[in-house]
């Protein structure tokens, strides 16, 4: 009986040993995103893209036998919670690199962190151009900065829209700002006349009184930088004020997710936006990504899920790369990147005042029909852009 005993806990020990062996063998990666607060949507659309890119991930071999293993922080949107989720993931989890970053204030904030514990981070998102601008060199961004944006709207501008007046609104935060100056500087090297370029706190109700002085100012173009509430309703109460230039233009952000289109109706209808991505666009596997989404949680993807898919497989490819788990071996072999994605082809360079910057062209889409379609090259549109456009008929 003793010995029976014995043998039963020995067994026990045995299999607790296998089980923290197994749990060794996983090699852990720390991602940050909005998974609650004010951009939950986008922090969901991007944690499921991380999620099924890492099912397939550890389905075909994981790192080079061993499990991939993700876990995610919570920023709530806070620079300051950021900070912490960050601290937290390299000093009690141990993560071999940081991924994820959504808001820019909150990505500076990450990279504050990674810098100082010299840990390698892949920005997903975070576009302020100051965040690849501080000569960082355990920072690494996937994403366009946010001053390259309305590259394809500035094409699009000079050939056929044609406006000779602008007005910018923008939401107060880091990403708003820098993509307001920068737009600022498209229009005045392109001979457009800034009217208002005018920010705004988010999260507000009412923006009848900043859309009454740019009725006033009567613009040809409306230039927004907004978050997903905020786009719809300031669309809705543009509607409602028949508020009506040549062409409403989104700057990219919350403008291209599916929620904006349910929240603001038909205001949304031949609204324009700025983008970095598109499911017709030839890189491998990019219709695949979005159809597999698609079937899997049964709503449609943008560019925000692409980032995400697409850093899932640049953070795999590094660690199957890297020479060691340490985190110079994996800064080293994330700074030696050059692989395809979903997103566009990924090399990190230096260029202008950036470091570690993967560049990559911009696109212009267009809510055509309740469908989000790409307008801009013209070559590689899924439709014909609408234009010039009757709002009182669209809104009728």
């Amino acid at each position: 009986m003793k010995r029976a005993a014995v043998l039963f806990f020995a067994s026990i020990l045995l299999t607790s040993f296998a089980i923290q062996a197994g749990a060794q063998e996983s090699i852990k990666v720390g991602i940050i995103l909005p998974i609650t607060g004010d951009k939950a949507k986008f922090g969901e659309i991007e944690k499921k893209s991380f999620e099924m890119a890492l099912e397939e991930i550890n389905a075909a071999g994981g790192i080079n036998g061993k499990k991939l293993e993700f876990i995610f922080e919570d920023d709530t949107g806070r620079p300051d919670v950021a900070r912490s989720a960050a601290e937290k993931l390299i000093t009690k989890d141990k993560v071999v690199m940081l991924g994820g970053g959504y808001g820019s204030s909150e990505t500076f904030a990450i990279s504050g962190v990674a810098q100082q514990n010299r840990i390698p981070f892949l920005v997903a998102t975070g576009s302020d151009d100051k965040i690849t601008e501080q000569k960082w060199d355990y920072i690494f961004r996937l994403n366009p900065p946010a001053s390259e944006y309305p590259q394809a709207l500035e094409s699009f501008l000079r050939e056929v829209a044609k406006p000779k007046t602008a007005a910018i609104l923008y939401e107060n935060t880091n990403f708003g700002s820098s993509s307001s100056r920068s737009f600022q500087a498209d229009c005045d090297r392109i001979g457009i006349k800034v009217l208002m370029n005018e920010g705004y706190e988010h999260g507000g109700v009412d923006f009848k009184p900043l859309l009454v002085k740019v009725k006033q100012a009567n613009p040809d173009l409306v230039y927004m930088v907004s978050y997903v509430m905020d786009a719809a309703l300031l669309m809705r109460q543009s509607m409602e004020l028949q508020l009506t230039p040549k062409l409403f233009v989104g700057g990219g952000a919350g403008f291209t997710l599916p929620e904006f289109q349910k929240n603001a109706g038909k205001a949304a209808e031949n609204v324009f936006s700025a983008s970095l991505w598109y499911q017709t666009l030839p890189y491998p596997g990019a219709k695949e990504y979005y159809e597999k989404f698609l079937k899997k949680y049964g709503s449609e993807t943008e560019y925000h899920g692409a980032e995400a898919y697409a850093s899932a497989t640049v953070i795999a490819d590094t660690l199957k790369r890297a020479k060691s788990p340490s985190r110079e071996d994996v800064r080293e072999a994330l700074a030696a990147t050059d692989i395809k994605t979903v997103f566009g082809p990924v090399k990190f360079i230096s260029y202008d005042k950036k470091t570690n910057q993967n560049k990559l062209p911009t696109y212009l889409v267009q809510w055509i029909g309740g469908n989000l379609e790409l307008v801009w090259p013209k070559e590689l549109a899924s439709k014909p852009f609408v234009f010039p456009i009757d709002w009182e008929k669209v809104w009728k």
